[in-house]
């Protein structure tokens, strides 16, 4: 035992190459195998707790393995991977894979790998009088090429394939290129064995860790925007699955093994059909209802890859029965997906990373709280819990599955549940004045919290426990009990326990403005009138001052509440106000908008940028055309006082000049024209000095 421990202890790691090594299942495959510890799956021996717990702890200082691979995008951090080869060409890409001593090429996710994967093989298979050592090609296919197997026995349809059956399989059209490659990497192992060794994985179909295949239906049931599921077709046919991660624990052990076999079936025990799984997922997730449609309309999903859409139709019983024979693998999932939904459904949350964003809004009436929930609820798409319509949604749910109980059904329960339930509440309400005891309130509140939608994508509690009992009895976890059987603070259920808690306050005196300046509509529709608003805030006041208040159980639990003083109305102040919440929150926990959703929001943005700019345009004509006509206006009105003020002028000179013609006819014009005459007549050399030689001579005022 000691001398095996002490050459487990002098292996070297084995260098891995995966393709694709960014893609679903070649991702998780290196991820498992990086964490694998030297060793780990080839000897048989029953191991400790301590001795797997020290291997964890250590196995980042001896690792089995070290993994390089081929990437599609440089764009995330890769601890596990030693060295990521980016848009390599095949002559750069040789030489990496001759460096390795386990080659893996995964095709059940991408076609166009499956020429890649050829060529590969075959280079590797020429270059084995090269080979330092020995060498092992390992490719991950898929079940789709014994899609059009005939049965073992016509006799016995239950009887499953079996690996031996390998020879007998017959693949789905699309598949042809994959069944090809199978039998070429089957052949060129057989060629020295010792040197080269090649096997083939065909796995089932792939889940667990986010998620692939199956995805479509976990996305719509966590979305929870149908009432029901689809199940395309008939859904009886038969699915041959495994976990990812038993997938990878397969490829653990063929390297460390080295089994004799070289096909090998990778499928988990369960003989789910698609009907089955599609249900489970939708129990676990969304509705819990399904709905039966043509096969046909699954090609009207976008979200559906043509290989997924075939995946969908297989009807297969597989047994992997060299899987029992020749390894000792510890199954995560050996039961299938139906039997560990919520293991698979964990994973999923959080792989994607689909966490519920839970949280309470606490403060006095008027102070804003149901503002602030709904601009939270947009924001991260929450869902907005208020007690008089999670009150008034549970009647109407109540009253829907009575009004439709099967009266055929035996045993049915649930009709007869949901008539007593909704009894007590009328009851309750008829007694209360409307309103329900704490018991049957916190049973309504509780469900509602408990219910699919809030646990995938979380909520708001919009002002909502009032106060510290209400806070205990809805939080409280009813299947933990200390050992004297008393209810512990501690002891709260963590699946709706918020993990925010806002405390909006106000002054008085601010929610007294606030509330007279709101309208008419508000004050009724919150029942805000005088009267009432005063006795809501004095009670609230009165609430806190006591040593136990809501406030107070959450600083208990060490959830610190984020204290928000509201001092103004003003649009800014409220912004700021909401920056602060989303900082403190974080970003959001969601798949963000959809490629539909993408596309309408442009084409929305793209219709309010055209409306805007036509409005801006025609706005900018408008504007022209009264400059243009003001323009024209003040032209006609400078013309016309131009020609007021020639008139006037021509006038006034008129005016001006009678005087002065009359005194020159009178007095100068007459002697002058005689002379003028007398010049013109004697024709002198210098008619000017005649002129005034005349005019002198002839003045008629000389005397």
């Amino acid at each position: 035992m000691a001398e095996r421990r002490t050459e487990k202890a002098k292996q070297t790691p084995k260098r891995v190459f995966i393709n694709n090594i960014d893609s679903y299942a070649s991702k998780c495959v290196a991820k498992f195998l990086s964490e694998c510890v030297v060793g780990a799956a080839s000897d048989g021996e029953v191991e400790t707790e301590e001795e797997e717990e020290r291997k964890r702890a250590d196995h980042s200082g001896a690792g089995a393995f070290h993994i390089v691979g081929t990437v599609a995008a440089r764009c995330e951090d890769r601890a596990y991977v030693l060295e990521e080869y980016f848009q390599l060409n095949r002559d750069e890409l040789l030489p990496k894979l001759m460096e390795c001593d386990v080659i893996i090429y995964n095709i059940t996710q991408h076609a166009d790998q499956v020429e890649e994967a050829l060529w590969a093989v075959s280079a590797l298979h020429n270059e084995m009088g090269n080979f330092t050592a020995q060498k092992m090609f390992i490719l991950i296919s898929t079940v789709m090429t014994w899609v059009f197997s005939k049965p073992v026995n016509l006799d016995d349809l239950e009887l499953p394939f079996t690996d031996e059956d390998f020879r007998r399989r017959r693949a789905h059209p699309n598949f042809k290129q994959h069944i090809d490659l199978e039998k070429r990497v089957v052949k060129m192992g057989k060629t020295d064995r010792t040197l080269f060794s090649t096997y083939v994985v065909a796995s089932g179909l792939q889940y667990g860790m986010g998620e692939q295949v199956f995805h479509f239906f976990f996305k719509m049931s966590w979305q929870g925007k149908e009432n029901e599921i689809p199940v395309f077709g008939e859904g009886k046919n038969i699915v041959p699955m495994i976990h990812i991660n038993d997938l990878a624990s397969v490829i653990q052990n063929v390297i460390e093994c080295r089994p004799k076999p070289y096909y090998l079936l990778a499928v988990d025990y369960s003989n789910n059909t698609m009907e089955d799984i599609v249900k489970t997922v939708a129990s676990a997730l969304g509705p819990g209802k399904i709905q039966k449609r043509a096969f046909e309309e699954v090609y009207l999903t976008q979200d559906l890859s043509v290989m997924e859409i075939d995946s969908m139709c297989i009807n297969l019983r597989m047994e992997g029965v060299h899987l029992k024979e020749q390894f000792s693998i510890h199954w995560l999932c050996e039961s299938g997906l139906v039997e560990n939904i919520e293991l698979v459904v964990e994973e999923y949350r959080q792989t994607r990373g689909l966490l519920p964003i839970r949280v309470c809004v606490l403060g006095p009436p008027a102070v804003g709280k149901s503002t602030v929930s709904t601009h939270i609820c947009e924001h991260y798409k929450l869902h907005h819990i208020r007690v008089q319509e999670t009150i008034s949604e549970t009647i109407s749910k109540l009253e829907h599955a009575v009004r439709n109980a099967d009266p055929d059904a035996e045993n049915d329960d649930s009709a007869a549940e949901a008539q007593e339930l909704l009894s007590s509440l009328r009851d309750s309400m008829e007694q209360n004045g409307g309103l329900l005891d704490d018991r049957l309130l916190m049973k309504v509140m509780k469900d509602k919290l408990m219910s699919n939608p809030c646990r995938n994508q979380g909520f708001v509690l919009d002002g909502f426990p009032k106060t510290y009992e209400q806070a205990k009895e809805l939080f409280y976890a009813e299947d933990h009990e200390s050992e004297d059987g008393t209810s512990q603070i501690s002891s709260y259920n963590k699946k709706i326990m918020p993990e925010f808690v806002l405390w909006l306050d106000a002054s008085d005196a601010f929610l007294k403005d606030r509330v007279m300046n709101l309208p008419e509509r508000l004050v009724q529709e919150h029942n805000y009138e005088q009267e009432h608003f005063l006795q809501q805030l004095a009670a609230y006041r009165e609430n806190n001052m006591e040593d136990e208040t809501v406030v107070n159980y959450f600083d208990e639990l060490d959830i610190t509440p984020l204290y928000l003083e509201i001092t103004s109305n003003d649009e800014p102040d409220c912004l700021l106000l909401m920056q602060k919440i989303f900082d403190t929150m974080g970003q959001p926990r969601n798949y963000g908008p959809s490629s539909q959703e993408v596309q309408e929001e442009e084409r929305r943005k793209t219709e309010q940028r055209m409306r805007r700019e036509a409005q801006e345009k025609a706005e900018e004509e408008q504007r022209e055309a009264e400059e243009a006509g003001q323009r024209a206006a003040r032209w006609e009105e400078w013309s016309k006082s131009l020609e007021e003020a020639r008139q006037q002028e021509e006038e006034l000179l008129e005016a001006q000049s009678v005087p002065m013609r009359s005194y020159l006819m009178e007095h100068v014009m007459p002697t002058l024209n005689q002379g003028l005459i007398e010049c013109c007549t004697a024709r002198p050399q210098d008619p000017v000095d005649f002129l005034a030689e005349y005019l002198i001579k002839n003045n008629p005022l000389n005397y």
